[in-house]
């Protein structure tokens, strides 16, 4: 029993990693928001883009104060969705030429990575049901 209490801890602090990662992606999906230029093509595509990189880590949140597993799990999915939505935006944003592909190449392997730890998020949850 005496492990039982480190594992709680661990995941505590996994789901604050998470959060906090989430929230500095969103600062600086805002930021390139920020630096795209004002113009019909680009407004289009930075509003999409801001919901989206945003979302994930409202998604997040809500999926900590969740009433149960299933609703843990379902709002995770959604962040994961939103996280690989917003992978698609940033690659338009780059290969369209609206902001420089190498300001975006942190950002897009930080939304690359994130997907990848909500998808395991979400495994685990499913396997500890």
């Amino acid at each position: 029993m005496q492990n039982a209490e480190p594992e709680k801890e661990r995941a505590g602090n996994r789901q604050r990693d998470i959060a906090a990662r989430t929230y500095s992606f969103a600062l600086r999906v805002i930021a390139v928001v920020r630096a795209m230029p004002r113009e019909v093509v680009a407004t289009t595509i930075a509003r999409q883009l801001i919901r989206s990189g945003t979302s994930i880590g409202a998604n997040v949140e809500e999926a900590e104060a969740g009433h149960s597993k299933a609703d843990f799990i379902s709002k995770i999915n959604v962040a994961r969705r939103e996280a690989r939505e917003t992978l698609y935006w940033l690659r338009l944003v780059g290969d369209s030429n609206l902001v420089p592909k190498t300001r975006l190449e942190g950002l897009t392997a930080e939304v690359d990575e994130l997907v990848r730890i909500l998808t395991a998020i979400v495994r685990n949850a499913r396997r500890k049901r």
